[in-house]
């Protein structure tokens, strides 16, 4: 647990330019007090402590407001950023080098018994708000966009965004490489299908506008001619 806890200190260096000291971590970062509250409810409840478990869990949500069930699973590294609502569930796995910003979930989607909860995979990045709901698995090295909500699997190394969420391939290339400094954690940075959706069909009612208006400008060449003819032909017959 020890070494654990060296990862999660760790981790927050990695990726808060705010964190000074190592002091200042252990005080002062709800999102790391959630995590070690989480790893001693965890080991209550592997030894059939439960109660005492969702104790320290709900001792946890009043003093971080962040909501782990004991029976969730953390990998190493995992690194909670800010924190307030975020809501994880009893049969959920989380890898290593997790990062989660305020407002996610990771919830399940009915009564069902058994796994119910998503499994995330290692070095994923899940922005502010969204959701991951139901018994799915997102693989390693995946972005999930602000908002988003996922509820299938999603293969390693994409980003999703949208509502439902849509994995959305970034030029072919993998959103991080093997190397673990490489997690890629602009969040703010995330493609938009809809936008694009709306841009194609922004520039078709371009298009169509155009050849309406060259077609009205042969039109308005013809016309006059028409009915010149028209007048004459009047004329002859009177």
């Amino acid at each position: 647990m020890w070494g654990q806890i060296k990862k999660d200190i760790q981790a927050v260096f990695e990726r808060d330019p705010a964190a000074r000291s190592v002091l200042e971590v252990i005080l002062c970062y709800s999102g790391f007090h959630a995590i070690i509250l989480h790893r001693i409810a965890h080991r209550c409840h592997g030894r059939g402590l439960n109660l005492l478990a969702r104790l320290i869990s709900q001792f946890n949500r009043f003093l971080t407001g962040i909501e782990i069930h004991p029976g969730a699973r953390l990998g190493d590294g995992v690194f909670i950023d800010h924190g307030m609502g975020v809501v994880i569930g009893e049969t959920a796995e989380v890898g290593n080098n997790v990062t989660m910003y305020q407002g996610v979930t990771l919830g399940g989607t009915g009564k069902e018994k058994g796994k119910r909860h998503p499994t995330i995979g290692n070095n994923v990045v899940i922005s502010t708000g969204a959701k991951v709901l139901g018994n799915i698995t997102i693989g390693d090295n995946v972005k999930i966009g602000a908002g988003s909500v996922v509820l299938r699997d999603v293969p390693a190394n994409c980003t999703v965004v949208g509502v439902p969420g849509k994995v959305v391939v970034r030029n072919g290339r993998k959103i991080a490489d093997a190397e673990v400094s490489a997690i890629d954690l602009r969040h703010d940075e995330l493609p938009d299908p809809m936008a694009e959706m709306l841009l194609c069909l922004q520039r078709q009612v371009m298009r169509l506008q155009q050849r309406i208006e060259e077609l009205e400008a042969v039109r308005d060449e013809h016309v006059p001619a028409q009915y010149a003819d028209g007048a004459q032909g009047r004329i002859h017959s009177s």
